[in-house]
């Protein structure tokens, strides 16, 4: 039998799942005493090589309030022709086609390692991908020159039958016409009034799609071909009058007055694109791209007024309720992400300013859409202009790594059901036998809609054990999840991935050292972080931290082992070894502690945490620290000021930024030039190693991370310092017997000092 550690591997790389525990508590009772809810991190899309191609559409469970998907779960009778479903029991005979089946040629839904399958949905009508480009003109010269060449660069990435449109914006709203060859049309809208879709519908001249798509996903999708669109035109017939129109916009022309800052619709813009798109193609896979270089200053969405001397809101001013104008405009960016997700259309924000642009009053447009969401300083960076080409990067396969219109409904066998769901997506509101009544993130549904879903978009579930103390589940019985992903692939077509898996139960009044074994820290640490920033976007601060802590004293209480009163006797088995210190930085990190960050920037990390993988979202909460030296190979270190030496180069990777951190001694040899003589070849390789692998990580994430390299005391290193536990500050630093390391300024508590409290509180009888 293969340990827990590669069992919870293997599920990953096969099924694109972490549950938080692998042997499940076989009573509700015993279940909310495991601190800890039980839920699981789910990778939809997660790519794999090796799953074969089906061509067929999936056999479902003839109950009608069941409808679960054949899987090698359910019990086959070869001879009868007849599956039993392992969730409802109803017995299904096998479809004409599966005559020819028997235990030595089984259909491949049926063989165990495929217990992820991916089925293209032959009959389903296949749609080319539309992307809107709503652009802000507001900006400098060489930032609007940047981003226009970006724009015309990507027109070459895109697939040739999608359908492109430009909406560009300053003061007024032009929404360009495509078609018209020799001279540019556009239609003007005044920035200062909010329209509905039926009034842009009208003003544009543009017809609806013929019979909408039918809401039910159960037979093939019938869709007339739209009427032609002169504002969503087709790559290959608009190449070059697009490039050409992109190539002649000019700056808004509004004069901006001294101490102004430049009147900028952001909120009717956005309104106009999801109207045009909800006219047009509703229930298509569609972007709506958009572009800022500052906050808008007119109109419903206005974010700050356009006099220079208001400084744009801080998260003191939000805490006082000194925000005059972020009510309203988080009530009309929220309202148009609804809109938007209900017609299964995404909303990118690409945000470029030195000064906060409104992302805050933003997110939900990416959050509820499942968007990318880009921060930046201006659109001239490497930064944004690598970050943007990976939007379109392409698999193995030259496929896009994006799909559009996906909903993933989750089926769960009787004893336990699903509470909700935290990530990029919205509740389709979808009842069934599975939902349970309490409700943590979105619940209240078994089914969520991710309108933008790439492979690395991962979404938190959570599940409640219903079964009864007294009744208890046979032993050997195993508790059975089914997640149906139903997509648009970007090649346009509908394609369904089903993941079947089972867990053992156990029965935790007897057995509690089974269900101990089957921790998995990691992803219980993710699920915490998902649940406590999603607390704290509707609670104060502290009560997000009393509230994490509360939950770590009583795990350490439930599975520590200790003599009351007695700290120093306090033990955690090795499943349970880390998570403390995943708490102790998660307490500390940006995602809850908002003070040096603006609230733009927070809800940017927060909208990074709810959407990465388990691997990024632990470098995100616990960074990664690697060591380079003379003395051996590159090591990862401890994430401590101890591991600070002058003799070493450090490099960190916090997700959102890659540092090089040049040690005391190195960076004196570095600024004498040591590594230019030949003698000193070993030194010039001492100083490319981390570089070298800095790039590696730089290639391959999106969006692309900022690097930093500094030397030790210089101002940039503020941001490894104020990463790594202060184990030694100003207080202790002359403590006897310290060796090397350097000193944090800091008043903040060190893991040690954490950990002894910790310990303290778990063995009290008063906790």
């Amino acid at each position: 039998m293969a340990t827990y550690q590669e069992f919870i591997q293997q599920a990953e790389d096969r099924d694109g799942v972490r549950f938080s525990w692998n042997v499940w508590p076989s009573s509700r009772l015993e279940a909310t005493r495991m601190v800890v809810p039980l839920g699981c991190l789910f990778t939809p899309l997660k790519e794999r090589a090796d799953l074969p191609p089906i061509q067929y559409d999936p056999v479902l469970c003839s109950r009608p309030t069941c409808r679960a998907i054949l899987n090698p779960l359910c019990q086959v009778d070869y001879r009868a022709k007849l599956w039993a479903c392992n969730f409802c029991f109803q017995r299904n005979p096998f479809p004409p086609q599966y005559r020819g089946i028997s235990e030595q040629h089984m259909p491949a839904e049926l063989i165990p390692q495929f217990s992820t399958i991916e089925y293209t949905l032959t009959r389903a009508t296949t749609n080319p991908p539309i992307f809107l480009i709503v652009l802000d003109t507001c900006m400098d010269e060489e930032d609007l020159q940047a981003l226009k060449e970006s724009l015309q660069m990507s027109l070459s990435l895109l697939p040739t039958n999608a359908l492109v449109g430009l909406i560009t914006f300053g003061k007024m709203i032009q929404v360009h016409e495509l078609g018209c060859e020799g001279c540019s049309k556009s239609y003007v809208f005044r920035g200062t009034k909010d329209l509905s879709a039926q009034q842009i519908q009208g003003m544009l001249g543009i017809g609806k799609v013929g019979p909408q798509q039918q809401q039910g996903q159960r037979g093939p999708q019938q869709q007339t071909q739209a009427p032609m669109n002169r504002f969503l035109q087709p790559v290959h017939k608009c190449d070059m009058s697009l490039t050409d129109l992109l190539g002649e916009l000019q700056r808004d022309p509004w004069p901006v007055g001294t101490g102004k800052r430049p009147l900028r619709s952001t909120g009717v813009a956005l309104s106009i694109a999801v109207g045009l798109l909800e006219c047009t193609y509703p229930n298509t896979g569609a972007r709506i791209m958009l572009f800022v270089g500052g906050p808008a200053t007119q109109g419903p969405g206005m974010v700050i007024n356009d006099e220079l001397k208001t400084p744009i809101r801080s998260h003191h001013d939000i805490e006082k309720d000194n925000v005059k104008y972020m009510r309203k405009a988080v009530k009309h960016f929220d309202s148009l992400a609804k809109r938007t997700a209900e017609n299964g259309h995404v909303v990118d924000v690409y945000s470029c300013a030195l000064d906060q642009t409104g992302l805050h009053e933003m997110k939900f447009l990416a959050n509820y859409t499942g968007g990318h969401m880009v921060m930046g300083d201006s659109f001239n960076t490497a930064l944004f202009k690598q970050t943007f080409q990976r939007v379109f990067a392409k698999d193995v396969k030259g496929e896009f790594r994006m799909a559009f219109g996906a909903q993933l409904e989750v089926k769960t066998s009787r004893e336990v059901k699903v509470s909700g769901a935290i990530g990029p997506c919205v509740s389709t509101n979808m009842k069934s036998s599975s939902v349970s009544d309490t409700e943590i993130g979105m619940g209240g549904t078994c089914q969520w809609k991710f309108c933008g879903l790439y492979p690395n978009t991962t979404v938190a579930l959570f599940f409640e054990v219903v079964n009864q103390h007294s009744a208890p589940i046979p032993q050997g019985g195993r508790g059975c999840v089914q997640f149906i992903t139903q997509y648009q692939h970007s090649s346009g077509q509908r394609r369904v991935r089903v993941t079947t898996l089972a867990r053992n139960w156990a029965d935790a009044a007897t057995n509690i050292q089974h269900i101990a074994a089957g921790f998995d820290q990691e992803a219980s640490a993710v699920l915490m972080a998902r649940l406590a920033v999603h607390r704290a976007d509707n609670e104060e601060g502290p009560d997000v931290l009393r509230w994490l802590d509360r939950m770590l004293i009583r795990l350490c209480q439930k599975f520590g082992d200790y003599h009351k009163e007695d700290p120093n006797s306090f033990r955690f088995s090795d499943t349970f070894s880390l998570y403390p210190q995943f708490m102790f930085h998660l307490r500390r990190s940006q995602f809850l502690q908002v003070f040096n960050n603006s609230p733009d920037e927070t809800s940017y990390y927060r909208h990074m945490l709810m959407r990465e993988d388990l691997t990024q979202c632990l470098i995100m909460i616990q960074p990664i620290l690697y060591a380079y030296s003379f003395s051996g190979p590159p090591e990862p270190v401890l994430l401590d000021s101890s591991s600070i030496l002058p003799d070493r180069i450090l490099l960190m990777d916090t997700f959102f930024q890659i540092l090089i951190f040049h040690g005391d001694t190195i960076a004196s040899w570095k600024n004498q030039r040591y590594q230019e003589k030949p003698e000193h070849e070993n030194f010039r390789q001492l100083l490319q190693a981390p570089r070298d692998d800095a790039q590696d990580i730089l290639q391959t994430r999106f969006p692309m991370p900022r690097y930093i390299e500094c030397d030790q005391d210089s101002s940039q290193s503020r941001f490894l310092l104020s990463k790594v536990n202060p184990s030694q500050t100003h207080n202790n630093m002359y403590a006897w017997g310290q060796d090397g390391g350097a000193p944090v300024l800091t008043d903040d508590v060190s893991l040690q000092v954490f950990m002894d409290h910790l310990k303290k509180l778990a063995v009290s009888s008063a906790s």
